[in-house]
Parts: C-alpha cells; structure tokens; sequence
C-alpha cells in the first residue's frame, strides 16, 4: 500500500486513524534528533528525511536529479516501517541497533536489510529510534554512499 502525498502532512492523514499518533510521534523521533543538513521531503510513496541536492548535487544515482535519501517511514498495509540506510550500510550502527533492541521491546526485532518493521503501534521504541537518528550525519552517510553504493 504506497501512500500518493503532496506533503508530509498530507502522507499522515491518509494513515490509518489508529496509526496517526504514533506515526507522528516516531516523525518527531527522527526529525528531532537528526544531525544537522539532512531535509524532510516525500518520496517513493513515503516520508523521508534526504541530503539536499543543493549539498550534494551529484544526488541519488538511480534516480538523477533527485536528492540521495537516507531515513524513510512507511505506513504499509499490516505494519509500520522505518528504512535507515545507516542500518544497511554500517555494520557498527546494525550490531548496536540489535544489541540494543531487546533493552527497548519485548518484541522480536522484524527487519529487512534496511527496514525495520513494527506491527503494533505499541511495540515502536521511540527512544531507541531517536538515538538511532543520531548515529550518522549527512557528512558521514555521504562518504558511505560515494565508497559504497555510487557506480
């Protein structure tokens, strides 16, 4: 389920009413405790926080003209997702983000390569997820990406 949005606060009202609050509360997880430079935007279908073309211009290499992402939140049909491409790139900020997991949720950790899934609202680690947010900053995640993924 791809959520069609003009804005961010667009992309929350069309969220699943019982979802609404905790969505919202894990935006401000990661937009209030994100380093400084990253910007908020809507993109494939979710919303994300991006390295703005006017700081990297070179951008998002599948996808020429476009500012290169890093964080992205999704309301998808049976849960709530968090994509961090520090999580997928830096095998420092996954072992922590397991290690510490279970200190913050007595779920079992549901995650992909770069996403992070949460079934119940009530099950979300905001603070974990704020202090994940704190992990990379647009400096760092821009050095990964050029020796990592841009071809």
């Amino acid at each position: 389920m791809q959520i069609q949005s003009v804005s961010i606060e667009d992309y929350i009202s069309k969220i699943p009413e019982e979802r609404q609050d905790a969505f919202k509360k894990l935006f401000d997880a990661v937009n209030d405790n994100l380093p400084e430079g990253f910007e908020e935007a809507t993109n494939y279908g979710m919303i994300g926080w991006v390295v703005p073309l006017s700081t990297y211009p070179a951008g998002y290499h599948c996808a020429q003209g476009t500012a290169l992402p890093f964080i992205n939140l999704a309301s998808q049909k049976n849960f709530i997702a968090l994509y961090h491409m520090g999580l997928y790139s830096k095998p420092e900020i996954l072992d922590w983000f397991v290690a510490e997991y279970p200190k913050y949720s007595k779920k079992k950790l549901d995650m992909g390569k770069s996403c992070v899934r949460f079934k119940k609202v009530e099950d979300i680690p905001f603070e974990l997820i704020a202090e994940l947010s704190r992990k990379m900053t647009v400096e760092d995640w821009i050095g990964i990406y050029e020796s990592q993924y841009k071809k």
